[in-house]
Formats: structure tokens, sequence, C-alpha cells
């Protein structure tokens, strides 16, 4: 209880592991400080900078807006923490509570927050991801090398999937006047995360703002000069695209290899923890000293099914590590759920989009405002006969009244008309959203159940 003399000793002493220098590691820290944790603190991130933003490094800094070494994330409060930085985890030892760093050294914890977000799929070619002129998205050194590269301004960049980072990186090409190439599994661009329709209305925005869009193919090989840069790519559909800038932006892999063997039910979906963030071991049995936060967790949210998601939201990085903070320094009774609507923002071709809520979890779609054809709307997403989700294409201000029924799990279609309601959206439409089996690009939140990859459990028979 709040009073209580434990819970204070709790909260005031002993060892705290950060692993991952990272914006939910950081605001984990600080919610950490502020709520009265003065014991020893020790931040862990294999990066050898302290945390920074990454929105800014598929934005404002391929478009010479902003420097990439200038986007570190403020700090709230001082967190008064020893760094390891650039230095890795490479394993955790549950049973005596020390994580393993690159260098030989163990670092003891008493209680422990794991926030390693995740890292670009590079390209699966290893000699081919090795031309000069290749690049991924993700960190801020790949940002200013990628920036760099293209205010030397390139023939042609070709961008490999057309997911947000995917459709952002070719925004900031076009805006450069820089010929563009996107290729794209799926029917459309952002077809994983928003569905077909809307999907529909992004393959329109590119094509109009200059894009050379290629939807249903793979890029099958890069090709690369006697001089090992890179100079065209194959296409599944036999074509071949000529371009000395590549950016290879097939999605995000979390960062759990490090955790192999260590007994936490962490695989290549996250690491699972209950709705409170405490990470579960393989056996489903939930651990009262290792919790989880931001892009790497999985966590079962009581508005979803209680289906477990994982989430590469800027938001949800935020109010996770708050909530893990929190639960870190509380008795059971006082610990919190997280238990936050997702929410998801994204800038390209000169349109602001927007979403709350799962739309990938969505069947069906209602254009309730605006409309399509005029690339400003407002969709909202049904499943099972409830709102889901909601996206907007510079209509955002009704975001939160669309929240607000997914937070009282409103029925579907919603049972009143607005003032701008189109002809185009009087009916559902069927969301179109590509086989789940079929891997794609686009999605920012993962639908999955607890299945780790880190299997070490033999049955035997009693008798």
């Amino acid at each position: 209880m709040p009073g209580d003399g434990s819970l204070e000793q709790l909260k005031r002493d002993g060892r705290i592991v950060v692993v991952g220098a990272s914006l939910a590691g950081l605001r984990a820290a600080e919610t950490l400080r502020e709520k009265g944790f003065a014991g020893s603190l020790t931040m862990i991130g294999d990066e050898p900078c302290e945390p920074y933003d990454r929105p800014p490094l598929s934005k404002q800094v391929l478009l010479g807006r902003a420097s990439a070494d200038r986007t570190a994330l403020p700090r709230l409060r001082s967190v008064d923490a020893t760094w390891r930085l650039g230095t890795p985890a490479t394993g955790l030892d549950m049973a005596a509570r020390r994580v393993r760093l690159a260098d030989g050294d163990e670092v003891p914890y008493d209680r422990l927050l794991i926030a390693t977000g995740v890292r670009a799929r590079p390209w699966p070619d290893e000699a081919e991801a090795e031309l000069d002129g290749v690049f991924a998205l993700r960190t801020r050194d790949d940002s200013a090398a990628l920036a760099r590269r293209l205010d030397a301004g390139p023939k042609r960049v070709l961008v490999i999937g057309g997911g947000f980072t995917g459709s952002e990186i070719a925004s900031a090409c076009r805006e450069r006047d820089l010929p563009v190439t996107v290729t794209e599994r799926g029917a459309a661009p952002l077809v994983g995360a928003l569905g077909g329709v809307v999907g529909a209305v992004a393959a329109e925005m590119q094509r109009e703002h200059g894009v050379d869009l290629r939807t249903g193919v793979m890029v099958t090989a890069l090709e690369g000069d006697a001089a090992g840069r890179v100079r065209a790519a194959q296409l599944s559909d036999g074509s071949s695209v000529e371009a000395d800038v590549v950016v290879v932006s097939l999605g995000a892999l979390r960062n759990t290899e490090w955790l192999a063997g260590s007994g936490l039910g962490a695989g290549p979906r996250g690491i699972a923890c209950d709705a409170g963030c405490r990470a579960f071991d393989i056996r489903g049995i939930v651990t009262d000293d290792v919790y989880a936060a931001g892009d790497v967790a999985r966590c079962p949210n009581a508005l979803f099914g209680y289906q477990f998601l994982s989430l590469e939201h800027w938001g949800n990085a935020v109010s996770q590590a708050r909530i893990a903070a929190h639960n870190m320094l509380s008795e059971s009774t006082d610990r919190l759920p997280h238990m936050e609507v997702p929410a998801f923002w994204s800038s390209q071709f000169g349109v602001n989009i927007k979403s709350v809520g799962i739309p990938s979890m969505g069947t069906e779609i209602l254009i309730s405002q605006g409309s399509l054809a005029d690339h400003r709307f407002l969709g909202v997403y049904g499943y099972q006969g409830r709102v889901i989700g909601a996206v907007a294409f510079d209509h955002g201000r009704w975001l939160p009244f669309y929240q607000e029924l997914i937070e009282t799990t409103a029925p579907f279609p919603p049972p009143f008309t607005t003032v701008d309601r189109r002809p185009d959206g009087h009916r559902p439409l069927d969301a179109d959203f590509p086989d789940p089996s079929v891997p794609t690009h686009g999605p920012t939140v993962t639908l999955s159940g607890y299945s780790p990859a880190d299997r070490r459990i033999t049955f035997v028979p009693a008798h």
C-alpha cells in the first residue's frame, strides 16, 4: 500500500538496469527517478550516442532541414545513471540476475527493463547489401549517410518496400526533385497497415507526385559495377531498374536474439508480457523482476480481445515505458495496466496521415468524412460489429472522437451521419487487407499469440 514501509524501501533501494538507450529506455529512467527511486540505475545501449528521436530521420533529416546529430531526445529530468554506451548486451542470466555485455563484463540487477526496440530488416544477400549505394534506414548514422548521398544528386533512387518508412523516403526524394522508383510486393503502398481501399489512395498520391511506383513485384537481385557500386535491380516480373542509390525498407526485426537461452519468453515477435509490462518466462509464468517496454514488447490489450500487440509507435513507447517504470516500483495492488489506444502519424507527399486503434485488425472500412477522390478523408474500420480503428488523411481533428468510439466498443458502422459524407461513404467497404500469411512491409501493429521461439521444456510421461 502507498504508505507501506516495504514499498518505500522498494522505491528507493536496489539496482535497476535498463537495456536499450532508446526513447522507451530514457522515459522509463526519468519516470523511475520522478517516482522516488534513489538506487543505482544503469543504462546499456549498443549505439555510442545517448537516446535520440527517430521520426525525423526519415523526414526532416533527409530533406536537409535538420542534422542527424541534432536529434537527441530532450531530457525531462536528470536520471543520474551510469551509461554503458556502444556496448551491446549479449546475454541474460535470470537466475543470477546478471546482464552479459559484448566486452565480457556482467552487470548485476535487482530489476531489469528491456527496451531494445527493433532494427531494420537487412537485404537478404550480404554481398549485394555491401554494394556502395545500398542503404537501410533505422539509426542516426543511417540517416546521415543517406542524406549525404541524396545531397550528391543521384540519377535515380530505388526504394524497396512501400510501407510508411519507404513512402516517407520516396516523398523526401520527390521533394528534392530526385527521380525515385518504389517497388512494393503488395497491391499498393501502405496496404499492410491500412488496407487496399486506403492503399489505392496512397498509390495515387505517389504517382501524382512523379514516383515510378511498381506494385505486385519483388526485387530479386541487386547488381553492381566493377567498382562495387550498385547500378541496377532485377524485378520478379522480368524488368529491371537502373539506380545508383537503393534504400532497403523491408520492415523491422525485434532485437531479442541476445535473450536466446535465457529462459525468457522472447522470440522474433518480441518479448511476451502481461498488461503491466512484466515479462513471461518460456513456461508462460510471469516474472516479477523483468519488464519490457517499447517496440520489443508484446502485451495483451483488453480493448482488442486480449490479443498480444507489438507496436512500433512513438507514443506507445513513451506511455508503455512510464507504466513499466511505475510497476517496477509498486506492489501488486498498485500496479497499472498499459491499455492505451495505439496512435500513429506520418507525413508524406504533402499529406498528414494519422491513425488510431488497429486499422489492420479491421475487415470493413467506412469513409465517414471527406472523400477518397480528394485524398482528404476520414475512414473508420470495423471488426465483428464494433469500431476497431480509424485513419485520417489531412482530416485529423475528428480522430479523438473516433478514439472514444474505440475505447467504448461502439458499434460498426457508427449509427450517425456526418455533415460532409459523400456518396462513396454511404456504406462500408471491404477494407481489403492482404492475406496475413503473405509478408508485407506495411504493418506497424502486429497481432500475435504467445509463442516463444526459445523452447527448453521437455514433457516426461508420469509413468
